[in-house]
């Protein structure tokens, strides 16, 4: 969460003609660059098994640059002519090539051996790249090294052991900063401050006023391409395993006792461990089928490019969580996610208990905390109030406030966490204790007996998943 210039480094990127470097790394770095954050003598290499020359490689950052909406002049291709390299090592000299490309560079711009080493790749590529950046020495350098790692890191409670234990062979934990771009986002960063910096709020954040909290994160989209990866995947290790889970933990967790990076994890870690083991009748399960929207037909996840017509991965999760602890017994979490819903959209719904007492008829809503991360960021506070005219009818009304109101566009999520990683800020990574304890809670999970409900197309996934909810509410709170 720092914002002043990082240090002239290397940025290494494993994966570096992949599409994440296409769409959102170099971009990123692009828009650092220009706001002085990307020092000049700074430079990137993209590091991949093709063959490529550096010439042909810099017309692709081009293009990836020029995609992202920047104008292709001079300026621009003089910055990725300076700043970006390739290097091959799937050839003769493999990894031995990316070390003596890392060594000239910084001698030839007088660098001082900083490097930022990026994992761009799938997650089954990680061990043999671990061992042959180890085997050329380049998990160290003459300054620090950063290892940055993407999800899914792991695919379960073991599998995210074991990663973890191979990780820390080669790499300190310091070193290691684990992504979740969600993190990035400055409307899920405010929590931290919403909560914790506006003393109004803090005496109802608790069980005695809050009924229950709702988490929502909804696609639009179905795999747009992505079933190789998905399929094997599914919305549960795609997304509540990591995005939602990060949201919950942040806004559950305890005040830290001071705002520094271990503090902040320390205090996620404990959300995590304390919430009770989930049970099959916390869990819902869909996949999409045929559907539509405004008069758009849909195609069902069975007839989505690549993915086996007996598939039963889930597009849908929708969970019940209880945190046991002191500030939480007895409210529960409900957390959902989905491919195809109706829009894009990621919200926390808060829901305040009602009155012991009615006063005035039909007042039958709550007074509801609506957080929007995205794509609308803001708040709303929903309350009740007499509507004009004789009598008492009441009326639902709501206090908003919008981010791009006050401050504009907000910069991308990547902007962010890259420049955190770049001055060693970790608070806005997962930590290995924290990755395992979030696996520990759903692995269990994947062994209860699968049943998948379909839903259309554009609906906001199956009617089971309102069965969840408490006694009386019949959908969930989204808006």
């Amino acid at each position: 969460m720092t914002g002043h210039p990082a240090e002239a480094h290397l940025f290494i990127v494993m994966g570096g003609r992949g599409d994440l470097m296409h769409r959102k790394l170099l971009p990123a770095l692009y828009r650092l660059y220009l706001n002085g954050q990307f020092p000049a003598p700074s430079k990137i290499i993209g590091a991949g098994r093709s063959a490529g020359e550096n010439d042909e490689y810099q017309e692709w950052a081009i293009q990836a640059l020029v995609e992202a909406g920047h104008t292709q002049d001079e300026a621009l291709e003089r910055w990725v002519r300076e700043s970006c390299f390739y290097v091959s090592v799937g050839g003769e000299l493999g990894y031995q090539a990316l070390k003596n490309e890392l060594e000239d560079l910084e001698e030839q711009h007088g660098l001082p051996g900083n490097r930022v080493i990026y994992f761009s790749m799938p997650p089954g590529a990680f061990p043999s790249t671990l061992e042959a950046l180890h085997a050329q020495g380049l998990n160290q350098s003459k300054g620090w090294t950063r290892l940055v790692v993407e999800k899914p890191f792991g695919y379960d409670l073991s599998s995210a052991q074991k990663l973890n234990a191979l990780v820390h062979q080669y790499f300190s934990e310091s070193q290691v900063y684990r992504i979740d771009h969600y993190l990035g986002k400055e409307s899920v960063q405010n929590l931290l401050v919403f909560r914790f910096a506006n003393a109004m709020f803090e005496p109802l954040w608790n069980r005695d006023r809050i009924e229950r909290v709702e988490i929502t994160v909804a696609e639009s989209l179905g795999l747009e391409g992505r079933a190789g990866y998905y399929d094997k995947s599914g919305a549960l290790r795609d997304m509540i395993q990591n995005h939602l889970t990060q949201v919950l933990a942040l806004t559950a967790m305890e005040a830290p006792a001071t705002f520094q990076s271990e503090a902040i994890r320390d205090e996620k870690v404990k959300v995590l461990k304390a919430i009770r083991p989930i049970k099959p009748s916390d869990v819902v399960l869909g996949q999409y089928g045929r559907g539509g929207t405004d008069g758009w037909p849909m195609a069902g996840y069975h007839d989505e490019a690549d993915v086996p017509p007996t598939s039963t991965t889930e597009t849908f999760v929708a969970l019940r969580l209880e945190v046991a602890n002191w500030r939480w017994q007895g409210v529960p979490f409900y957390l959902r996610t989905g491919k195809r819903l109706p829009r894009r959209t990621s919200q926390i719904v808060v829901t305040f208990r009602q009155p012991p007492v009615a006063l005035f008829p039909h007042t039958c809503a709550p007074n509801q905390l609506v957080i929007t991360l995205q794509p609308d960021e803001g708040f709303d506070i929903r309350f009740l109030s007499k509507a004009p005219g004789e009598g008492f009818e009441v009326e639902e009304q709501k206090l908003t406030f919008r981010y791009k109101d006050v401050h504009g566009a907000l910069p991308e999520a990547y902007e962010t966490l890259l420049l955190d990683v770049m001055n060693g800020d970790p608070t806005l990574f997962v930590r290995s204790d924290e990755v395992e304890a979030a696996w520990a809670l759903y692995t269990p999970v994947f062994s209860f007996e699968r049943q998948i409900h379909s839903y259309p197309a554009g609906s906001w996934g199956p009617k089971a998943a309102n069965h969840l909810l408490p006694e009386g509410v019949n959908e969930w709170g989204t808006r």
